[in-house]
Formats: C-alpha cells, sequence, structure tokens
C-alpha cells in the first residue's frame, strides 16, 4: 500500500531513505534545509553536496517545512540530533493529527541528555507517542543508494506501529526487523559513533587488528552497561542496532565518526577536522552526552571517557592509549 512520506533532511542518509521509499512507490516529499541545494536538486535530481552522483527518482523536494509535511502519514526525520527537537517544534502544527512520526537520527541531545525518542515525546502531542517509531542499523548511505543488501531495526514500543513501518521500509535489498526495546535500539545508534572515534583514533596511531578488536568489544561492554542503567534490554545490543552498527562504524571507510578519530590519531586538531567535513559527525556531540550520562547513572565507561577526554580537553591520543591500559585489572564480566 502506497503511503505519502515527508523525509525530513536531505543529507546522504535522509537523501538515501527518499530514493528508497520513492522507489518502492511511495509519494515522497524531502525537505532540504538548504535553498540553494533545493533549488538544484529540483533541476538535477541529484544531491550534489551530500551524495553526488545519484540520480534520484520522482519524489517532491522543497525546502518550505509546511509543504513538505502537509497531509502526510508517515513523517520521517533524519535531522542531526541537536537540531531535531527545533525541527519538529517547528512542523509540529502542520502534521496531520492520525500520522506517524519515525526518527533516523542518530545522537543524544546535550543539555537535556535525552534520546531522541525522548524528545519526540516531550515536543510531540501524547496521542502521537504510540505512533512513534526509531530506526537504526548498520547501514551506510552510500552503500543503500546502490541497493546493496542491509538489515536493520525499527523499534517503537506499540507493536503494530514497528510492524507497519517495517512493511512501509522492507524491500529487496534492505531488510527491517522489529523490536520492543525503543531505549536499547536508541541507545545503540548512538553510543556506537564514540566509540568509533575510538576505533578510528587506534588506526591513526598505526596500531592493529587487535586493539581494534578490544575496543569494539569492550565498547560494546560499556554500552550494554548504560544501556541496562537507563532500562533497554541487553540482548538488543547484541543485535543489528548494537554489535551490528558498532562494528560497520568502527571498521568501515566510509565512516564519518571513525574518520574524526583517524585523523586525531594522526595528529590533527579536532576544529580542523570538524571545518573540513561537510556531514555531521554525531559522535562528537554524542561523546559529551555519554559522558554525563555515565556519570548520571554511575556507570563505569571508561572508553567513553577517554573520547570525551580527547574531544573537550585536549588530551593527547597516545596519553588516551596508555591510560586506558593502564588501568586497575578486573574481571571481564565486572
Amino acid at each position: 500500500m502506497s503511503e505519502k512520506i515527508a523525509v525530513i533532511g536531505a543529507g546522504a542518509w535522509g537523501t538515501t531513505l527518499a530514493a528508497l521509499l520513492a522507489d518502492k512507490g511511495h509519494e515522497v516529499s524531502l525537505w532540504v534545509y538548504e535553498k540553494d541545494l533545493s533549488e538544484r536538486m529540483r533541476t538535477s535530481r541529484v544531491n550534489d553536496l551530500y551524495l553526488p552522483g545519484h540520480t534520484l527518482p520522482e519524489m517532491a523536494i522543497t525546502s518550505e517545512l509546511a509543504a513538505a509535511v502537509k497531509e502526510k502519514s508517515i513523517i520521517l526525520t533524519v535531522t542531526p540530533s541537536h537540531v531535531t527537537r527545533g525541527v519538529l517544534k517547528a512542523l509540529a502544527d502542520s502534521v496531520m493529527p492520525e500520522a506517524y512520526f519515525i526518527c533516523a537520527s542518530k545522537g543524544i541531545e546535550n543539555d537535556s541528555l535525552m534520546t531522541m525518542s525522548e524528545v519526540m515525546e516531550d515536543v510531540l502531542p501524547r496521542e502521537s507517542h504510540s505512533r512513534s517509531a526509531f530506526l537504526s542499523g548498520p547501514s551506510f548511505a552510500k552503500e543503500v543508494i546502490k541497493k546493496m543488501p542491509a538489515a536493520v531495526s525499527v523499534a517503537s514500543r506499540e507493536p503494530a506501529t514497528a510492524r507497519h513501518i517495517q512493511s512501509v521500509f522492507s524491500t529487496e535489498y534492505f531488510r527491517v526487523y522489529t523490536s520492543p526495546d525503543v531505549m536499547g535500539v536508541e541507545l545503540g545508534g548512538a553510543l556506537k559513533n564514540v566509540i568509533a572515534i575510538a576505533a578510528g583514533c587506534s588506526d591513526g596511531l598505526g596500531f592493529g587488528h587487535n586493539t581494534r578488536a578490544a575496543l569494539i568489544t569492550r565498547g560494546l561492554a560499556e554500552i550494554a552497561r548504560l544501556g541496562m542503567a537507563m532500562g533497554a534490554n541487553p540482548l538488543t545490543f547484541s543485535g543489528l542496532s548494537g554489535m551490528g552498527d558498532l562494528v560497520l562504524t568502527c571498521t568501515g571507510e566510509l565512516s564519518r565518526n571513525r574518520t574524526v578519530g583517524f585523523r586525531l590519531g594522526k595528529g590533527e586538531k579536532l576544529p580542523a577536522i570538524l571545518s573540513d567535513m561537510k556531514t555531521v559527525a554525531e559522535g562528537v556531540k554524542t561523546a559529551k552526552a555519554a559522558y554525563l550520562l555515565s556519570k548520571k547513572y554511575s556507570v563505569p565507561m571508561p572508553i567513553t571517557e577517554q573520547v570525551y577526554s580527547l574531544l573537550y580537553e585536549g588530551k593527547e591520543a597516545s596519553r588516551v592509549v596508555k591510560d586506558l591500559m593502564a588501568r586497575d585489572l578486573k574481571s571481564e564480566a565486572g
């Protein structure tokens, strides 16, 4: 069944999901923040800023938010996490009361320490909460746009909502699984970016596969510890939005967060790295939120703490590794 869908955010992932949904026969409207980019995309059918080289299928492209969401049955937000609250507030009055809200952003709001589902529930009317869901999993946009097989999770507290969104998004190359664990799916998607910075830093310092494997495994352990403290199901972190996305982001050459870490490991400074990037590396902001959450819930997260020091306290990358390795010895299960 065809749906009328607004995709809010035309970065690489938002543009890719818009193309996937349009290819499937849905009526898609893509909201583009940059007005000049929106005008170019309407003419060329190419997102030359974030996804060059890929011609988009037929869809409406606009820089007018109210026009994008008008009479749409599904609102899919794919905006950077730090602007999601403002975008939701701006579109809320223009959305049909019965619309579904899907969030595909991966981050944690720094000021409030809220996950994106918590931000949605804070901003949107209570009656829409049961029609909200969160999409996450190992899925580089540049591979999905080429229709390479991928699998992700969609989480909702309402099983019927998860099943509906599963059917809307699933294609022969994009497989969607459902989950009731919104908190676990969200935290896996957000916190893996912090560990990816650490893994990239390790690679930039010239360390090998042993080091990277240790960072991934112990990184997963601390993600799960915080997740359980916040009410998530620990089994979620062994799935697509946990281990799956963590492995991809820590090892894939297309990972923005790994790239930030890699360049830090090579001795570059963070402001120069960020000014040189067109796209947002969510892990930079999430590292601060994750560090503060670890203190709030009294959960030990040594890798996250060291990434925070690297990003926000100017700690040298080589010192980060030494301090991680020199910690008190303990049981792996501890």
